[in-house]
C-alpha cells in the first residue's frame, strides 16, 4: 500500500498543524470579536447547484462523485457521461453558504454575519501554492445592501492579518459595474464583458500592449479595442477617469464612500487603492471586489466582493450579499518560511520518569509544571543523549525528571 497522500494534498506534521491551529484561533478570535458567528456545511453539494453557481474557472475543477448501486449501474447501461454524477465537492464556501441562508434565513438574523473556515476541493493541476485540498476562512454578510457592508468586512479582514503579523499590506478595491459601464461604452458587446474583463484583470502583468494583443486575438471589434488601449497609453486609469467614461458617473458614488471609508480605517496601518483592473475570476460577482496584496510576496493573500444574485438563484428573490476571504493556505505558507513563533507560547518540556515510578504522582507534577510549560511524560529512555536529541529535534525545549527536582536545558551537551 501507498504511505504518500493523493497529488495535490498533503499530511501535516505536528509543528505546522500547531502554527494553523494558531492562526486560525487568532482570525476566528477577530471575526467572532466583530459579531460574525461560525457555522458549518457539508462538503458535498447537488451538482446542479455546483453547475449553475457562476463560479468561472472552478466550475471545471469540480470533483465530481458517481452516483450509486442501481443509479449508476442505470447511468452506465445508458451511456450518458453527463448522468453518471449527482454530487461534487465544493470548490468554495459561497455557494454551499448561499444554499444555507436559502433553507435556513427564517431562523437568522438580518443581516447575517457569518464565519466559515473549511475545507474545500479543486480538481487543480497540483503546484506549488496549488493544491487540490485546501482551507478557506471567510466572513460573509448576507441581508445588507448598503457598502457599510463592504467597508465592515475589510476592516475585520485586514484587523485579522494585522493580528498574525501581516503587514506593509495594500487593500485593492474596484466595482465590477463601473468597469463594465466603461467597456459597453467604449464599443464591447454586452455578452462579451466577461471575457474582456478576464484579459483586462492581467493588465499589472502584461501590461497595456499584452492586454491589446489579447483581446485582439479573441476578435473582439477593433475600435473597441483601440478605445481601450488609447484610454490605457494615457496613463490616467483614475477612479474619476472611469467614471467619466461609464455613462453613468453616479455609479462610483458606493466606491468612492468605500475607499475614503477604508482609509480613513486603516490610519496608516495599511494601504487602500483604487485597482481599476481588479475582477477576480468568479463569476458571481455583482459589485464590489477587493483583494489584499503585499510587496514582498507575488499574488493575493485575500479576496472577495458582492454576489447579491446568488442567494436569488434558490429562492427567487434577490438578497444582497458579500464576502472576504483570507487564503489560509498561503498565509500560512508565507508565515511557516518567515520563521514565524507563536507569541506568547509556553515553552515546551518532557518530564521522564522510570518504570517503578509512581505514575499516578508524575502525573500530578506534570499538572504542577503546567503553569509554567507545556508538558509532555514519557517513559525515561537508558540512553539520555538519544533521548534528548530526539525531543529537541520535536521542539522541546528542556526536561524534567520525576524523581528529582531538576530541570535541564536542551540544547546543551548531554552524557548518557
Amino acid at each position: 500500500m501507498k504511505t504518500q497522500p493523493l497529488k495535490g494534498m498533503r499530511d501535516l506534521l505536528p509543528a505546522e498543524q500547531t502554527l494553523r491551529d494558531h492562526i486560525q484561533a487568532e482570525i476566528l478570535a477577530t471575526y467572532r470579536a466583530a459579531g460574525f458567528q461560525r457555522i458549518s456545511t457539508p462538503i458535498l453539494e447537488d451538482l446542479e447547484n455546483l453547475d449553475k453557481s457562476d463560479g468561472g474557472d472552478n466550475l471545471n475543477l469540480i470533483f465530481k462523485v458517481l452516483k450509486r448501486g442501481d443509479k449508476l449501474a442505470a447511468a452506465l447501461a445508458a451511456g450518458d457521461e453527463s448522468k453518471l454524477a449527482d454530487m461534487g465537492l465544493r470548490y468554495d464556501l459561497t455557494l454551499p453558504l448561499s444554499r444555507y441562508y436559502a433553507a435556513h434565513r427564517a431562523e437568522l438574523p438580518t443581516p447575517f454575519k457569518v464565519i466559515q473556515t473549511d475545507r474545500v476541493y479543486r480538481a487543480e493541476r497540483p503546484q506549488k501554492g496549488r493544491l487540490r485540498e485546501f482551507v478557506q476562512c471567510d466572513i460573509d454578510i448576507l441581508g445588507d445592501s448598503s457598502p457599510n457592508a463592504e467597508v465592515e468586512l475589510i476592516d475585520t479582514t485586514a484587523r485579522a492579518l494585522l493580528r498574525i503579523g501581516f503587514t506593509g499590506f495594500t487593500v485593492n478595491i474596484n466595482d465590477r459595474r463601473i468597469l463594465r459601464a466603461m467597456l459597453q461604452a467604449m464599443g464591447f458587446a454586452a455578452d462579451t464583458l466577461d471575457t474582456v474583463c478576464v484579459s483586462f484583470d492581467k493588465l499589472d502583468k502584461i501590461g497595456a500592449e499584452g492586454v491589446r494583443d489579447e483581446l485582439a486575438a479573441k476578435e473582439l471589434p477593433a475600435d473597441a479595442v483601440a478605445a481601450l488601449y488609447g484610454f490605457l497609453q494615457q496613463g490616467d486609469v483614475s477612479l474619476e477617469a472611469v467614471a467619466s467614461r461609464c455613462g453613468d458617473p453616479a455609479l462610483a458614488d458606493d466606491l468612492r464612500y468605500v475607499l475614503a471609508t477604508c482609509e480613513k480605517i486603516a490610519s496608516g496601518r495599511y494601504a487602500v487603492a483604487y485597482c481599476p483592473s481588479l475582477v477576480r475570476g468568479q463569476g458571481y460577482y455583482t459589485g464590489m471586489v477587493f483583494e489584499v496584496t503585499c510587496p514582498e510576496f507575488s499574488g493575493a493573500v485575500a479576496g472577495g466582493g458582492r454576489y447579491d444574485n446568488m442567494v436569488g438563484k434558490f429562492i427567487g428573490q434577490q438578497v444582497p450579499a458579500v464576502g472576504f476571504s483570507i487564503g489560509f493556505e498561503r498565509v500560512c505558507g508565507i508565515l511557516l518560511e518567515q520563521g514565524y513563533a507563536i507569541p506568547g507560547a509556553k515553552p515546551r518540556l518532557a518530564l521522564l520518569y522510570l518504570p517503578d515510578a509512581d505514575f499516578a504522582g508524575v502525573l500530578a507534577k506534570a499538572d504542577r509544571l503546567r503553569a509554567d510549560y507545556d508538558v509532555t511524560v514519557l517513559a525515561q529512555a537508558k540512553k539520555l543523549g538519544k533521548q534528548f536529541g530526539t525531543l529537541e529535534h520535536a521542539g522541546y525545549g528542556a526536561v524534567a525528571f520525576a524523581d528529582n527536582d531538576d530541570i535541564r536545558p536542551l540544547g546543551q551537551k548531554s552524557a548518557d
